[in-house]
């Protein structure tokens, strides 16, 4: 009886952290997806991979060291991409940390921004994905963003 109980837990521990896998491989995908539609300028793309009400916010640090959270609407990126050249946006991340519940995630991805091949900003964006329908999107972003300090990304 023992082992049977303890063949159980097993079976349970594997099968959830493979569903946990699975989750975290997804939320990624979904990451990737947008940073390659965002660098080859497919708006169509990136607006199927965000919610309906999605937010983009920014937080800015001043010279003199206050910060304040810029709002940007979904429309104005979408625009600002739509005026690109494919690979003139090149964003490479990196996955800090992945944190997933039922229907809800968060990741962290620290990155460097390169804008017609040059060194721009780096930071860290902060995502919240919401999984309905099975699917995964994007639903929150807030970035930082600086110059100073910047560690370069593997990708």
């Amino acid at each position: 009886m023992r082992k049977l109980a303890l063949l159980v837990l097993i079976y349970q521990a594997t099968s959830t952290i493979a569903t946990a896998q699975v989750a975290s491989d997804s939320v990624r995908q979904v990451i990737y997806q947008f940073f390659d539609a965002m660098r080859n300028t497919d708006t169509a793309q990136l607006h199927q991979l965000l919610t309906p009400n999605v937010i983009f916010q920014t937080i800015r640090t001043h010279r003199d060291g206050t910060a304040t959270i810029e709002n940007e609407s979904v429309d104005a990126f979408l625009k600002s991409i739509a005026t690109l050249k494919a690979g003139q946006a090149d964003e490479r991340i990196e996955f800090s940390s992945i944190q997933i519940d039922n229907n809800l995630a968060t990741v962290w991805t620290p990155y460097q921004f390169y804008f017609n091949g040059e060194f721009s900003h780096c930071g860290v964006n902060s995502f919240t994905l919401v999984n309905s329908s099975s699917q995964w999107k994007i639903h929150y972003i807030v970035d930082t963003r600086r110059k100073l300090g910047c560690l370069p990304t593997k990708q």
